[in-house]
């Protein structure tokens, strides 16, 4: 039985109205206060912001992708390095996903857009062979053909070294049909058994292990995979793979898939970071998100707004003619560098002149804006205020 030493997980506060709740997990790196984002750093680098800076910014812990860093630079050389946390830096907790989604995504192209919920008119011919060993693909790097395994994918992440880290699963998506989700499932649920298996066999204490809840946009797939998952020793649990075509089916697939979990441990949604999907996952059960939309976001542009969520956007897009003469900051009462020193108008200058700096000040508020969030999420529901907040913030 796989125990973690160093590691816990504590409820602090349940949702009087929903099964939302406060929680703390602690890791050997130090403490998440859930619910809570985790910022993507995903060639350990969170983009345009150094570390410092970056928890400067409020942030509690931050992800790498193990697809992409198993390819470049390499774990056996990020272990020589000291891992990730010496290599990059960053002295606070750290997550990396399994590698999984980039082999399924990357090799079948548009299966990206489907898993997030959106269908492409098509996609191209599938670089990847899936069997029992594992998930075979050719790297985007050089086209070498690489097979990864359940037990590849663990020793990548021992490697890297990150706090918590993640079972090896294959992600279905929006097209596929019932029968092949099911044999899916069913084929993730032996992986996930092989990945306690490796992750047992040379465990040190120094890491934790979740769990990945698939099963498509089917019900009983879903309360299938939570079952599972309650019946292995894992430390956490991500709910993953498809989530349907729009955001009511994305948050009931979300419910369907918490309602059957264990409640004593922490429940990661994989890749789902919008501030409406945050609110309506956190009623649910979820504990933690992560995604890449406020770096992406802050790359084209974009800024995260209150004033535009309410509008029922989520974010500004500053390359717009309309704050060319805008002195106003980004948001009045957001306490960030960016905001505290510089205009929109400024930083409209900075997008049309291809300043590199406007990315850094975009990027800097975007994560400020989301820490903001999930502090103010926390404070809701610690003051029995939670269904008050969310209207208040989603301007309904």
């Amino acid at each position: 039985m796989v125990d973690y030493p160093g590691f816990g997980f504590q409820v602090v506060k349940e949702d009087a109205a929903g099964r939302g709740r406060l929680g703390r997990i602690t890791t050997p790196h130090g403490a998440i206060d859930t619910p809570a984002f985790i910022f993507c750093a995903t060639k350990a680098s969170i983009k345009a912001l150094t570390p410092d800076q970056a928890a400067a910014a409020g942030t509690q812990v931050i992800l790498a992708n193990t697809y992409h860093l198993m390819l470049q630079p390499g774990a056996e050389l990020v272990a020589r390095m000291g891992g990730l946390h010496e290599f990059m830096r960053w002295p606070g907790p750290m997550l990396t996903d399994s590698g999984g989604f980039q082999v399924f995504s990357m090799g079948h192209g548009g299966i990206a857009e489907e898993i997030k919920g959106h269908r492409p008119a098509g996609r191209p011919p599938t670089l990847i062979e899936i069997t029992e060993a594992g998930a075979a693909f050719r790297a985007y790097t050089d086209g070498a053909r690489h097979l990864l395994t359940p037990e590849l994918s663990i020793d990548a992440q021992r490697r890297l070294g990150a706090d918590l880290v993640v079972a090896f699963d294959e992600c279905t998506a929006y097209h596929d049909d019932r029968d092949y989700t099911g044999r899916s499932l069913q084929r993730t649920q032996r992986w996930a058994d092989r990945s306690l298996a490796r992750f047992e066999r040379d465990h040190d204490g120094r890491q934790a292990l979740y769990g990945v809840i698939q099963g498509g946009v089917y019900r009983e797939l879903r309360r299938e995979g939570a079952e599972f998952l309650g019946s292995r020793p894992f430390f956490g649990n991500a709910v993953g793979g498809c989530l349907g075509a729009e955001r009511g089916q994305m948050l009931e697939i979300v419910s369907w898939s918490t309602e059957g979990l264990e409640r004593a441990r922490p429940v990661h949604l994989l890749g789902i970071g919008g501030v409406r999907d945050i609110w309506g996952a956190v009623a649910v059960g979820i504990d933690s998100f992560d995604c890449v939309n406020p770096t992406r976001h802050a790359r084209h542009g974009r800024a995260l707004a209150r004033e535009a969520v309410a509008a029922g956007g989520e974010h500004l897009n500053l390359r717009n003619a309309r704050f060319r003469d805008d002195l106003a900051p980004l948001e009045p009462d957001c306490p960030c560098d960016t905001c505290a020193n510089f205009s929109r108008a400024y930083i409209q200058h900075l997008l049309k002149a291809g300043e590199m700096l406007a990315l850094q000040l975009l990027t800097l508020h975007n994560v400020a804006f989301m820490n903001r969030l999930m502090a103010d999420i926390r404070q809701a529901i610690a003051a029995d205020r939670f269904s008050e907040a969310r209207r208040a913030w989603l301007g309904e």
